[in-house]
């Protein structure tokens, strides 16, 4: 199934060689040290910026993933000891900024999708209001609708998500409230560690090397007069290979009766069929940042990768939330409708997390059939 999705006839891109690597890498940089100097500007994170703050947070990640991507794809047209050593720092800057906001986005996942398994459709302007909410609250803050949706302390009094269903059962409330426990929780250690992390030395000695970088990138000898196409054509191929490991044949049943053994297993450890997903997430990352480098501020949007990606994350996510409403579910001495509420609530995220292999399957076939 591996095809080819570099057009050989583009010239931007075959003309590309370790000098477009260079400028690339410089307007990362520079990207990286805005957004820093935002976060700084805006409090870094306290009450008074914290929408400033997700921000440019948002966008540290943004740019940490592409240089650290741009290292790993390239890495035989740059300094070997430099570049081994900025890609786990940059790596760590990424996950560790990026948690809080992870761990707010599968909060109101779970809790929308209690109240949908209740049978109360969520009106749009809640949607809307999630939507737009997402990471961009202090630690802690769940909108009101959600709070409501999840029968949890915060909502207004005698509110209602739909008029035909007024709260959830017991059960559902009480999983809801407990998921926003450990959730909240979860979250605002993020938020600390986020905080820690930018005032560490550690952080610092990053950003020096990032100032560096904007201005000066190592690249070997011969790195300006070699070609780009091959190494990311490399990344591309990688990609292919492993979705063609992926069973998708099997994603696309309505039911996969395979990801249910072990469902009832004590062990917390990841889902046995997700690890290969995530892995063609990642790759699909790198392939998407090798086509920025090659074509530059020209590069074309694909559609047909950008609706790939967009089907990965979704798998993630559920999956994700999946775990949660299972770890949640392991808390001593919750009550039986509790627990059962949890035990639906992660049938649902495992459904969701089928929906998405499927869409991927859909995506990723149709640019098998109109790849060049």
């Amino acid at each position: 199934m591996a095809q080819q999705h570099l057009d050989p006839t583009d010239s931007t891109a075959g003309a590309a060689t370790g000098d477009a690597l260079a400028g690339y890498l410089r307007a990362q940089a520079t990207e990286f040290l805005r957004a820093l100097r935002a976060h700084r500007e805006t409090g870094g994170g306290t009450a008074n910026g914290a929408e400033g703050s997700v921000d440019a947070a948002r966008l540290l990640r943004r740019s940490a993933r592409r240089i650290s991507g741009s290292l790993h794809t390239f890495r035989s047209l740059l300094d070997p000891d430099w570049s081994e050593e900025m890609r786990p720092e940059l790596a760590w800057l990424s996950g560790t900024l990026g948690l809080e906001h992870a761990y707010e986005a599968r909060l109101e996942r779970l809790l929308l999708a209690l109240h949908r398994l209740s049978g109360a459709a969520v009106l749009p302007a809640q949607a809307v209001d999630v939507a737009v909410a997402a990471g961009s609250r202090p630690a802690g803050a769940v909108p009101a609708p959600v709070r409501a949706a999840a029968g949890s302390p915060g909502g207004p009094a005698g509110a209602t998500a739909a008029p035909e269903r007024s709260a959830l059962t017991v059960g559902a409330a009480k999983a809801g409230a407990l998921l926003e426990r450990q959730l909240t929780l979860a979250r605002t250690r993020a938020h600390s560690s986020a905080l820690q992390a930018l005032g560490s030395s550690r952080f610092h000695a990053v950003a020096d090397k990032v100032a560096l970088l904007a201005s000066e990138v190592p690249l070997t000898p011969a790195a300006p007069a070699t070609g780009l196409r091959p190494l990311a054509a490399a990344a591309e191929e990688r990609l292919t290979d492993a979705v063609a490991a992926l069973p998708l044949v099997t994603a696309g049943h309505p039911y996969n009766a395979e990801a249910l053994i072990h469902g009832l297993s004590p062990d917390p450890a990841p889902h046995p069929q997700d690890g290969p997903w995530h892995q063609v997430r990642l790759l699909l990352r790198l392939h998407r940042y090798a086509r920025e480098v090659l074509h530059g501020g020209n590069n074309p949007v694909d559609v047909r990768l950008l609706a790939a990606g967009q089907a990965l994350n979704r798998h993630r996510d559920a999956s994700e939330a999946a775990a949660a409403a299972a770890q949640a579910a392991r808390t001593p001495r919750i009550t039986p409708a509790t627990a059962y509420a949890l035990g639906v609530l992660h049938a649902d995220q495992r459904h969701e997390v089928e929906a998405a292999r499927f869409a991927f399957q859909q995506a990723w076939q149709k640019q098998t059939v109109t790849a060049p």
